[in-house]
């Protein structure tokens, strides 16, 4: 039975993990400080663990803490893991920015969760509505073995795909390849644009549009046109909306908005992610 020491235990992300790990054949070993995440840890029916002691027997150390600390975080556990013993972080930020110590006799496993797609088959409330996933929605996760053994990925994915549970399939990727799908695909362009739609429909609200209209219209639209674009519809964009497409896409969208994807953007686009008060500093 495989030791694991999930640092971060009684957190956000913390929870989520605890409650689907507590339920598998792992011997859990759970690391929480913060009196907030005690209590939670609490109220689950578990003890924490010394982080020390944890990290010491654990063959797998899951870091469950925010990007801004894995680099210091990583500094304490990594000199004191056991010889051939894995490091599980959940974002590529830290790993890609250089930010774990180097030690080679220890394994560096990057995963992170994909989240349910829109276009899915669920049909029970519950899982309609786990948005996040981990819960009850199925989903699935891009996985990358950036240092160690090729034999120990398997062990890694396996606690990988309990943790996320339920898991609909897993991408192996390079931990390069995942920070060009986050921070750069889906946060610096597909957020924002997320956000930019919201925008878009307040506005159309601040305008005199009826507020419930407005949203009704906007999320029944997006769903056809998510749809279509993403091949999941058979019917093409009308010539019409292919010619306010165009119109729109030169009013708004700036041009060369794929530098976004060049590796120096990235690294950058993480540095101040990892560090946020460069933005407005780089505004100013």
């Amino acid at each position: 039975m495989a030791i694991v020491a999930l640092i971060g235990a009684g957190g956000k992300m913390g929870c989520r993990i605890t409650d689907n790990l507590q339920k598998t054949s792992y011997d859990m070993k759970y690391v929480e400080v913060s009196d907030r995440g005690l209590e939670q840890l609490r109220q689950r029916g578990l003890s924490a663990t010394s982080q020390t002691e944890a990290v010491q027997s654990a063959d797998a150390v899951i870091l469950a803490v925010p990007d801004v600390v894995i680099g210091q975080v990583s500094h304490e556990i990594v000199p004191i893991m056991k010889p051939g013993a894995m490091l599980i972080v959940l974002d590529p930020a830290a790993a890609y920015m250089g930010h774990l110590p180097p030690r080679g006799d220890v394994v560096y496993f990057v995963a992170h969760p994909c989240h349910p797609p829109i276009f899915n088959d669920e049909t029970e409330p519950a899982a309609r509505r786990d948005y996040f996933g981990g819960i009850h929605a199925k989903q699935a996760v891009v996985c990358a073995l950036m240092q160690g053994p090729e034999a120990d990925y398997e062990a890694g994915e396996s606690i990988v795909r309990a943790m996320y549970a339920p898991v609909m399939r897993i991408h192996r990727i390079t931990v390069e390849q995942m920070a060009i799908l986050e921070p750069t695909m889906a946060e610096t362009i597909g957020a924002a644009a997320a956000m930019f739609l919201r925008q878009a429909m307040e506005e159309a609200v601040r305008r005199g549009v009826p507020s419930e209209a407005a949203r009704d219209f906007m999320l029944g639209h997006l769903q056809i046109e998510l749809a279509i674009a993403f091949g999941e519809a058979s019917n093409p964009f009308s010539d019409a909306c292919l010619v306010a497409m165009e119109y729109g896409r030169r009013y708004w969208l700036k041009e060369g908005w794929e530098r976004l994807f060049d590796p120096d953007s990235v690294r950058e686009q993480i540095e101040v992610m990892l560090h946020p008060a460069k933005l407005n500093a780089d505004k100013g």
